[in-house]
This record gives C-alpha cells, sequence and structure tokens, in this order.
C-alpha cells in the first residue's frame, strides 16, 4: 500500500519511457539527492574524507565494472589498472595543459582509459568466461608496470609518487572535504544517471543480448564487435574517471601500486554482493565493503576495548567479514539490489499478506 501503483496512469509513450516511472520513486530520488547534498552540514571532516568520498568514488568504479560484467556479460579483473590509467592521465594532463578546467581533464582521462580498455577487449572477440578474466588480468599487471617503469608518467619523480594538484573550476579552488565532496557527488550523479539510460536503452538491451547468448544475438543483427568493445570502452572510462577522482579527490599522494591486484578484487566483489546488471547494487555493494569493517572494528572495540590483543580482534574482523561475505553468496546470490526489489514488492502490499 505505501509503494502502490493503482491510480498511476500512463497515457504516452513518453510517460511509459520515463527513467523514474512510478510518483514513489521520484520523491524518493528527489529525497535522497537533498539529503546526499546537505549531507555535508551536519558529516564532519573525516566521514566526509575517509568515507563518503572514497564511497561514491567505488561506488562509480563498480558502476563501470558492472556495466561490463552485470550487462555485458563479459568477466573482468582489470578494473584497478583503468583507475591507474585515469588518475595518471589526470594528473598529466593538468600539469602539462596550461588552465584547463578539472572537469575536462577528467573526462579526458576517461576517454584514455577507454582507448585503452578497447585495446585489452579485442580479446574477448574470441575468447569468453575465465580465458577473458586472465587475459583482463593481464591488463591490470601490464599497465601498472608501464606506470612504475616509464618515468615520464610520473614526472621523474624520483620517488615513483605523484601529488595532485588542486581542483581547480571556475576560478575556485575546491580545497576542503566538503567541496570535495559536492565535486564528487554532482558527477557521480551524472553518470549514475546516464548509466541507467543506457542500461535501460537500445545499447543496454544490446548489451544483454550478447550477454544472454552471443551467437543467438549475433543472428539477429547485433555486431559483436561493437557490442563488446563499446561496453569495454564504457566500462572503462567509468573506471577511469574513478581513478581520477580516487586521486584527486580521496588519496592526493598516488603510486602505481596503489593500484593492485587486490583493489581489482574489492571492485569485483562490491559487483557481486551488490547485485549483477543492477545500478543501485553498485552503491550497495561498495557501501557493504567499504563500511562492513569499520562497523566491525568499531563493535569489537566497543565490546572488548583493551582486554583482548588487537591483533587478535583485527585477525577476527577479518574472519567473520569474511564468511558474512560466503554466507550472503549463499542465500542471496542476486545481491543487495535484490532484497531492495524484495522489499518494494512487499511494500506494494503491505499490510495485506497477498
Amino acid at each position: 500500500m505505501l509503494y502502490r501503483e493503482a491510480g498511476q496512469f500512463r497515457t504516452s509513450y513518453a510517460q511509459d519511457s520515463q527513467i523514474f516511472p512510478l510518483r514513489q520513486d521520484r520523491v524518493g530520488i528527489i529525497i535522497m539527492l537533498i539529503a546526499a547534498v546537505m549531507l555535508p552540514f551536519v558529516a564532519n571532516s573525516y566521514w566526509l574524507s575517509a568515507i563518503l568520498i572514497p564511497w561514491l568514488v567505488l561506488s562509480l568504479v563498480a558502476l563501470g565494472q558492472n556495466i561490463l560484467m552485470g550487462y555485458a556479460g563479459q568477466l573482468s579483473l582489470g578494473s584497478a589498472g583503468f583507475m591507474a590509467v585515469g588518475a595518471f592521465a589526470c594528473y598529466n594532463l593538468i600539469l602539462r595543459i596550461d588552465g584547463i578546467p578539472f572537469v575536462v581533464a577528467v573526462g579526458l582521462s576517461g576517454v584514455c582509459a577507454a582507448l585503452v580498455g578497447i585495446v585489452f577487449g579485442l580479446p574477448s572477440l574470441r575468447i569468453r568466461g575465465l580465458y577473458l578474466a586472465v587475459a583482463t588480468l593481464a591488463s591490470q599487471f601490464f599497465i601498472v608496470w608501464a606506470l612504475d617503469k616509464f618515468g615520464w608518467f610520473k614526472n621523474y619523480d624520483p620517488a615513483g609518487v605523484i601529488t595532485a594538484q588542486p581542483i581547480v573550476m571556475f576560478g575556485h579552488n575546491f580545497a576542503t572535504p566538503r567541496e570535495k565532496y559536492w565535486v564528487v557527488l554532482a558527477i557521480v550523479a551524472v553518470l549514475a544517471l546516464l548509466a541507467k539510460n543506457m542500461a535501460r536503452g537500445s545499447i543496454g538491451r544490446g548489451w544483454m543480448a550478447v550477454r544472454d547468448m552471443d551467437v543467438a544475438a549475433e543472428v539477429m543483427g547485433f555486431s559483436l564487435l561493437r557490442t563488446k568493445l563499446q561496453a569495454f570502452a564504457i566500462s572503462s572510462f567509468y573506471c577511469g574517471v574513478g581513478g581520477a577522482l580516487f586521486a584527486f579527490a580521496y588519496l592526493q599522494t598516488v603510486e602505481p601500486s596503489a593500484f593492485g591486484i587486490d583493489l581489482s578484487f574489492r571492485i569485483l566483489f562490491m559487483v557481486i554482493i551488490g547485485g549483477l546488471g543492477t545500478i543501485m547494487g553498485s552503491f550497495l555493494g561498495a557501501g557493504f565493503i567499504l563500511l562492513m569493517p569499520i562497523f566491525l572494528n568499531i563493535f569489537f572495540h566497543t565490546v572488548f576495548g583493551k582486554s583482548v590483543d588487537a591483533t587478535i580482534t583485527s585477525a577476527l574482523e577479518q574472519v567473520i567479514f569474511g564468511v558474512m561475505i560466503i554466507m550472503f553468496l549463499i542465500f542471496e546470490p542476486l545481491g543487495l539490489a535484490r532484497l531492495w526489489q524484495l522489499t518494494k514488492e512487499r511494500l506494494r502490499l503491505w499490510p495485506f499478506k497477498h
């Protein structure tokens, strides 16, 4: 009853094809956006810098990974490598092009990552499944090696580390955590909306056709070359933009090893736990992977305090976190987005059972 569809009539194609056709969805999105914009006024600098900004950035990267895995059905383990391309491309664009706006540099860094993604997406035309995952894993190691090997990418810094330049737009330096949060929020919101539109349009239908059965999709007229490389390019673009934001709004000081294989696996877990083939799942999965270890740490410190050695509680936190992931995948393999979908279905009938 709280989420009822009765009485909401759609009398035109434009109304039927709205991105949020239900009134409750539109109201909910508006409330969420207003809350997200106003959140910095109540959150402290720690929450903004250490939790909210990385959550938004990793959600964007997980969204890019979800486009490739969830919608197009192409396994990939190189998302952190494409993040590295975006981060170092953005650094060099701002360094070598005087006066370039930050948003333009971020967009071009995404384009650079997309071009690299197309190159490493070519094997998808001949291999699939785990073999494709291994091929993309090779891209992860190659990108990190190239960035570490050639000093030009790091402006020949003897320590092999780059320091992100200030975020400057419209003549204003966005230096405080609150301002950086708003920049990241705006970029993530726009790209998430674009991903939602692509997924429900002809582009998304092409991805899903190739995902379900690529031979049948090719027989129906879909070009496997164009569809697969398009998915790799868009996914890498999202990862590249996320990498640039990760470096400039969160890490500040970056080295190639920060984009290692462990980060790729974390992003993979975000997509799986959040829900394959869902926009909402990317945000829910990133929140689970990022926030759950923090909550476990707070819980153990509150319960045990200093009575138990810190190394024991730290190991116990990792064990419990891993068990939670395994149990979650067993009992809800479709991810957190499926739980949200079931909740909405129950709200349609509440307080009745049927």
